[in-house]
Formats: structure tokens, C-alpha cells, sequence
């Protein structure tokens, strides 16, 4: 029990002293973590809308199968992104391997299943009750799924927290791709499993809480700004 407070209370020191291994480690996983959702955002919510919207042979496959990779293990998307990133594999040649941007890549693979995968199902609920209307307006599929994704942005919001909440839980690609190195690649997940294991508790609690508060805070100005969204716009 003591060694327990003891390791809160130091890890409370490091947080109220503003550590600068702890800013370090805090500023690159919002870095990559941030990047990883952005990029999830911009390929993930148009491809779930298309599927949501569009009715070509083929689409329940294609349903089946983006519902399938939202499980994706973490491990094996980081063996893939290692594989092509190696010296021997296809993007060898450009050098990211153990680095912040390989960390964005294998991050991104597992976001934009899970974060399309939402939208699909959200934008497919809103075009059963616009179809008549938009198809009466004579609007082409595309134009469809552009007024469609604007029209359930605030509740597309919850595919971007999932895909946000994904990303910053994320240890195993991440180590895989990264390497884990000091003051170069290591975040908040993959310091809290190398320092838990060597025994440093204070800094692996400290990087805990702070990774809990960010989630918690992103999570609270969702739901802040969905609320005042509907109290706006309905």
C-alpha cells in the first residue's frame, strides 16, 4: 500500500513540475495520435457515406469485411506497416521505419476501419429517411453523400472520438513501427509498458493520468458541442 501511494504522490510531483520527459512524451502521442485521426477522418467518414449511400454488386462484401477489420489486431497491422517499411520491403526506400510517420501510418490503417465503419452505419439510418427527398431532387449519389455527411457531422463526431480513442490506446503497431526509441518515438502507451516493466511507477502513472485526462476532457467537448448543436439546430 505504501509503495502504491508512494508511486501516485511522485507521480503527482512529476505532473505539478511540468517533467520534461513527460511534456516530451504527452506532446508526441497528440502529434501522432492527432495526425493518425486526421488522416482517418478524410479517407474513413467519405468511404463509410459511400457505402452507406451507394448500391453496387458487391457492397454487403465490402460491408462485412469493414466490419470485420474494425477488429484488426494491432500487432499484425504493425507487422504489415514493418514489412513495407523495412529496407527489403516496397516503401524501404524512404526511410520511415522507426519514426513518428510510421507510427502515423500503422495508426491510421487501424483508425479508418472503425471510424468508416461508423459513419456507414450512421449516414445508411439518415439516407433511409432523405432517400425520397434527395432522389425527388434528382441528386447524383455523390451529391448525396456530401449532404449527408454535412447533415450528421455532429453524430459523425462519435466515429472521430472512437477512431481518437483507438489511436491514443494503441501500443503494440506502434511499437512494432517505432521502436519505442527515447526522445524520438516513444509515446504514452508504449513509456507506461516499458516503464512499468523496469519499475518506474511514478512516471508510468503519471503518463496514465495524463492519457485518462486527455480522453476524458476530448470527450467532454464532444459532448458539450453536440449538445449545444442540437439545442441550435433543432
Amino acid at each position: 500500500m505504501n509503495g502504491l501511494t508512494n508511486a501516485f504522490s511522485e507521480a503527482f510531483g512529476l505532473l505539478t513540475g511540468f517533467d520534461h520527459r513527460v511534456a516530451e512524451i504527452v506532446l508526441l502521442s497528440l502529434q501522432v495520435s492527432g495526425l493518425a485521426v486526421c488522416l482517418g477522418t478524410l479517407v474513413g467518414l467519405p468511404l463509410g457515406a459511400c457505402l452507406g449511400v451507394g448500391r453496387f454488386p458487391g457492397r454487403q462484401l465490402w460491408v462485412v469485411f469493414l466490419n470485420g477489420c474494425m477488429g484488426l489486431p494491432s500487432v499484425v497491422v504493425g507487422v504489415v506497416v514493418y514489412l513495407a517499411l523495412s529496407r527489403s520491403g516496397p516503401l524501404g526506400h524512404l526511410g520511415l521505419l522507426y519514426s513518428p510517420s510510421a507510427m502515423v501510418i500503422a495508426q491510421t490503417l487501424l483508425v479508418v476501419p472503425l471510424m468508416a465503419a461508423i459513419a456507414r452505419q450512421t449516414v445508411e439510418d439518415a439516407w433511409r429517411e432523405y432517400e425520397e427527398e434527395l432522389t425527388a431532387m434528382r441528386f447524383r449519389w455523390f451529391d448525396s453523400v456530401r449532404v449527408l455527411l454535412h447533415d450528421c457531422r455532429y453524430s459523425l463526431m462519435v466515429a472521430v472520438l472512437a477512431g481518437l480513442g483507438r489511436a491514443m490506446s494503441e501500443v503494440g503497431a506502434v511499437m512494432i513501427v517505432g521502436g519505442n526509441i527515447d526522445h524520438a518515438t516513444r509515446t504514452m502507451t508504449t513509456a507506461i509498458a516499458l516503464e512499468t516493466s523496469k519499475g518506474d511507477l511514478p512516471l508510468a502513472v503519471a503518463l496514465g493520468l495524463v492519457l485518462l485526462a486527455v480522453i476524458l476532457l476530448l470527450n467532454g467537448l464532444a459532448y458539450g458541442l453536440r449538445l449545444w448543436a442540437m439545442r441550435r439546430y433543432a
